[in-house]
């Protein structure tokens, strides 16, 4: 009886390890919108749009790794021209989280200059993977 368990540890450490692992490659990733979701909810929620490129970031009360998102799309609105940065209370918005399949904070979409969604991602992006989402969304 004690082997299973073993077995039983054995499993639960390896899945929770291969769960770490494909958590940390894919958190925070800018992916390109297979289907474009309706950029009209987020043109709305945003306000005025950026001239050349919007980022719109859903956030939480409690949220570490929106802070984090926070200060980096801050930065890049701040150093690319006509770039504009919006933070949205995903608890003050629940119609419009459920209906862009948000499923955890922050999310963070990239608008082009029109409102159209040109990227997403999950999780806190890192500078450069968005500074190459707002590259994309002005040409």
């Amino acid at each position: 009886m004690p082997t299973t368990g073993l077995a039983v540890l054995v499993v639960v450490l390896l899945g929770g390890t291969l769960f770490g692992l494909w958590r940390r490659r894919t958190d925070g990733r800018v992916r390109t919108v297979s289907a474009s979701p309706s950029g009209s909810d987020l043109v709305e929620l945003a306000g005025t749009l950026g001239e050349r490129a919007t980022l719109v970031q859903f956030s939480s009360a409690f949220c570490q790794p929106c802070r984090v998102a926070r200060t980096v799309l801050r930065d890049v609105a701040e150093t690319v021209p006509g770039v504009r940065h919006v933070e949205i209370d995903a608890e003050g918005h629940l119609d419009v989280v459920r209906r862009l399949g948000i499923t955890r904070t922050p999310t963070v979409f990239v608008l082009d200059a029109s409102g159209q969604v040109v990227r997403r991602a999950v999780g806190a992006p890192r500078k450069a993977d968005v500074l190459a989402a707002v590259g994309e969304a002005v040409r």
